[in-house]
C-alpha cells in the first residue's frame, strides 16, 4: 500500500477530514511514491483554529523567548539535516550533494538570523512631539498568517516565510505546493518538537486548498511565493477583507555583459551556473543574457561550452549541477517554448528532453532572440539561457527593463562608474555586480512590477510581518 502523509495541526500529524488524496510523483522517474491529503474546508478551519488559539500566548512571548526557541529549531535542522535532505531530494529530484551543500545549512542560518533579529524589534526612541504628551512606537505581530509555498525550493521557500513570521510573533497555517509537500512536513515535524502546539500548522492539497487558506477569515495576512497569475489571484482574494499581502512572484533576470569584462570565459562559466542551477527553476536565475555586440561571438562560444559541459542527473549523481524539472506539466511548458521558437532564434546547445524517464531537460543556450519574443518576455522556468545583443548602455537598459518582471538582474563590467549607473537605473529589486544569485540572511530579497512586493530575508522581511502602533501618553499634571 502506498504511504499516505498527514496534515500537521495543533502539534500533531492528523488525517485529513476530506478523505481525499493525490499522488506525489518522483520527478526522476515519473512514478508515484507517496500520497498526500487534498485538504478541504474542515481541515483548513481546524488549522486556523489551532493557529488562532496559539497566537494568544505566542504573540505575547518576549522576543528573547521566541529567539531561544528559533535557535533550537536551527540546531534541530542541523542535527536532522540528512532527513531534510532526503525528503527534499525525493520531492524535487535535486542532487543530494547540491542540497547538502547549498540549502540545508543556509536554512538553519536563516532561523539563527531571525532569532537574533527578533530582539531588534524596538520602535524609535520615545519622544514628546506634543506638549505634555509622550509618544511610543511599537512593532506588534499581525496575528495568524496564511502562507503558500512553491515547488522549486519547497524547503527553503518555506523557511523564508516561516522564520520571519514566527520571529515577529505570528502563528502560521502553511500550504505547500501540491507536488512537493514532503520536505515541508518534515520541517513541521522538526518545528513541532520545539514550538508550542498550534504555532505552526501545515495543510496539504491542491489549488482549491490554497484558495481556502488564502481566503480564510482568520488570516490577517497572506504570503505567497509563486507565479504572477497566482499572486494576482491572491491579491484579489485578500482585497475582499483587506488582508495584508506579501508576494514574491516570477522573474526574468537580465544579465548585462559589457565589452570591458576582464575574463569573458570566467564570466560565462559563472553565468551558466547561475542560469542552469536547480534546472533554471528559480525566479532569480541568470536566464536572459544581454551581451555587448562587440564581444558577442567570444562570449556566446564560452557560454555554450560551459552549458554543454554541465551535468544533469538524478539525486544520487554527485557530478550533477541540477536534476529534473519538477513535474510533467513543467516539462511540457518548457518543451512548448521550443515547439514555438521563431525562425530567427538559434539553439546553440540543448533544447530537448533528456532520456525517456522522469522530467530531465538538457542545459540550453538560445541565441539571436529579439525583445518581443515569447522566450524573452515570459518566464521559461527551465535550464534555458537566452542571448541578445546591445549596442550601448541606453540600449542595454531599454532591453533589460523592457519586461513585466522586476525581481533581479546583474551587471558585468570592470568600469565602476558604469556599474553604479546601471544598478541605479535597472528596475529590479536586487542587482548584483560581477556576480549573480548569492543570498545572505542579512540582505533583503524582493521585486518590483509584476514580480510582486514585500521583502524576504533581512530585517525588512521581519518588519513585513509586523504592524506598527503609536501609543501616546498624557503626562501633564
Amino acid at each position: 500500500m502506498t504511504t499516505r502523509l498527514q496534515n500537521f495541526i495543533n502539534g500533531e500529524f492528523v488525517d485529513a477530514k476530506s478523505g481525499r488524496f493525490s499522488d506525489i510523483i518522483d520527478p526522476c522517474t515519473g512514478e508515484a511514491y507517496v500520497q498526500a491529503p487534498v485538504s478541504g474546508q474542515e481541515d483548513v478551519d481546524a488549522a486556523y483554529a489551532a493557529a488562532a488559539a496559539a497566537f494568544e500566548s505566542w504573540g505575547q512571548k518576549t522576543p528573547g523567548e521566541r529567539a531561544g526557541l528559533l535557535l533550537k529549531v536551527a540546531d534541530a535542522i542541523d542535527a536532522r539535516a540528512d532527513e531534510i535532505n532526503e525528503a527534499e531530494c525525493l520531492n524535487t529530484g535535486k542532487p543530494r550533494a547540491r542540497m547538502a551543500e547549498d540549502e540545508t545549512p543556509i536554512a538553519a542560518d536563516h532561523f539563527r538570523f531571525f532569532a537574533g533579529a527578533a530582539r531588534t524589534l524596538e520602535g524609535p526612541t520615545a519622544g514628546e512631539f506634543l506638549a505634555e504628551h509622550t509618544s511610543v512606537i511599537k512593532h506588534e505581530p499581525i496575528g495568524v498568517v496564511g502562507q503558500v509555498t512553491p515547488w522549486n525550493y519547497p524547503m527553503m521557500m518555506a523557511v523564508w516565510k516561516i522564520a520571519p513570521a514566527l520571529a515577529a510573533g505570528n502563528t502560521i497555517v502553511l500550504k505547500p505546493s501540491d507536488t512537493t509537500p514532503v520536505s515541508t512536513l518534515k520541517l513541521a515535524e522538526i518545528l513541532g518538537s520545539v514550538l508550542p502546539p498550534g504555532v505552526f500548522n501545515v495543510v496539504t492539497g491542491d489549488r482549491e486548498t490554497g484558495a481556502l487558506v488564502v481566503g480564510h477569515p482568520t488570516a490577517a495576512m497572506v504570503a505567497i511565493t509563486g507565479s504572477v497569475g497566482a499572486g494576482m489571484a491572491v491579491a484579489k482574494t485578500a482585497a475582499e477583507d483587506l488582508k495584508r499581502v506579501h508576494l514574491e512572484l516570477g522573474g526574468k533576470a537580465p544579465v548585462v555583459v559589457f565589452d570591458d569584462v576582464k575574463d569573458l570565459k570566467a564570466a560565462a562559466e559563472s553565468i551558466a551556473t547561475a542560469g542552469l542551477y536547480n534546472a533554471g527553476q528559480d525566479c532569480t536565475a541568470a536566464c536572459r543574457v544581454l551581451v555587448h555586440e562587440s564581444v558577442h561571438d567570444e562570449f556566446v562560444a564560452a557560454l555554450s561550452e560551459a552549458a554543454a559541459g554541465t551535468v544533469t542527473g538524478d539525486l544520487s549523481n554527485e557530478e550533477a549541477l541540477y536534476g529534473p524539472l519538477n513535474n510533467e506539466n513543467q516539462l511540457a511548458k518548457v518543451s512548448g517554448f521550443f515547439e514555438r521558437l521563431p525562425a530567427h532564434a538559434k539553439v546553440l546547445t540543448g533544447g530537448h528532453r533528456v532520456g525517456d524517464k522522469g522530467y530531465f531537460f538538457a542545459p540550453t543556450i538560445v541565441d539571436g532572440l529579439q525583445q518581443d519574443d515569447e522566450m524573452v518576455q515570459n518566464e521559461v522556468f527551465g535550464p534555458v539561457i537566452t542571448v541578445q545583443t546591445f549596442s550601448d548602455e541606453a540600449d542595454a537598459l531599454a532591453k533589460a527593463n523592457g519586461v513585466q518582471y522586476g525581481l533581479s538582474g546583474s551587471v558585468w563590467t570592470s568600469d565602476h562608474g558604469r556599474a553604479m549607473r546601471m544598478s541605479n537605473k535597472l528596475d529590479f529589486g536586487v542587482v548584483w555586480v560581477n556576480t549573480h544569485i548569492p543570498f545572505v540572511s542579512e540582505m533583503p530579497h524582493g521585486g518590483f512590477k509584476h514580480s510582486g512586493y514585500g521583502k524576504d530575508l533581512s530585517v525588512f522581511g521581519l518588519h513585513d510581518y509586523t504592524r506598527v502602533k503609536h501609543v501616546m501618553h498624557y503626562i501633564g499634571e
